[in-house]
């Protein structure tokens, strides 16, 4: 059984398709760096296996599982364009949000350990939108993995961070990958996505345009996948 089976997905923006007969399966343990041009495709799809969009037709399963289930969703971890929290409450009080609407056992504790695994402690009680932007970047990314999700999906987790945001998440992603989560991560940062990958999908205008394993090829010429696979 997959991780994650992307099943013949279209989408459509009015009569515009978004994605086209999208079609392929990511292993437990892969690394999948998601790859394609500006509006190509790639976030539309990562909210659709994150379930926060529908495709018009097709479906997409998480180890097996229709994402209309509460239980399969909370399998997911998303980092997305957007930070993502609520600026109106302090640290403490949005992860502890988040970890109860994620069913965690002890929801105060969960919060806790996230905040301290992220350098965030010791302003806890301090309102989030009084938080520089790498603070909230930080709390974006506890928010990612306090439920420890077997999946996570990165859209362009790196963009905008600052070095130590970087750093946490860089070290939250290997001991992911060190523990078999999968993981799909878009990304423009093409030699550094190459890099961290065991496999690869590119989309082309909607179209899935490569889905295999990232070879020593791609990682000497990362543009070598662009010039055989790309756009015509």
């Amino acid at each position: 059984m997959s991780a994650v089976e992307v099943d013949r997905v279209w989408k459509y923006y009015g009569d515009y398709p978004a994605l086209k007969d999208i079609d392929f399966k990511v292993a437990d343990g892969d690394c999948v760096a998601l790859l394609g041009r500006n509006g190509a495709g790639k976030t539309t799809l990562l909210r659709i296996i994150a379930g926060l969009s529908r495709p018009a037709k097709g479906e997409v399963r998480i180890a097996g599982r229709d994402l209309r289930e509460l239980s399969t969703r909370r399998r997911v971890g998303i980092l997305g364009h957007g930070i993502a929290v609520y600026d109106e409450l302090s640290a403490l009080e949005n992860l502890k949000i988040f970890a109860s609407l994620y069913g965690a056992a002890d929801p105060s504790r969960t919060a806790m350990e996230w905040l301290e695994r992220t350098g965030l402690d010791r302003v806890k009680d301090g309102l989030v939108r009084e938080f520089s932007r790498g603070m909230r970047q930080r709390l974006a990314v506890a928010r990612a993995f306090l439920h420890d999700p077997t999946v996570l999906l990165l859209d362009e987790p790196f963009t905008a961070l600052d070095d130590r945001a970087i750093a946490v998440l860089q070290g939250l992603l290997k001991q992911a990958r060190q523990a078999g989560r999968t993981i799909i991560m878009s990304t423009h940062q093409l030699r550094e996505a190459l890099e961290l990958a065991s496999h690869v999908v590119l989309i082309n205008r909607g179209h899935l345009g490569f889905h295999g394993v990232r070879t020593q090829e791609m990682l000497d010429d990362p543009s070598w996948l662009y010039r055989n696979y790309g756009e015509a």
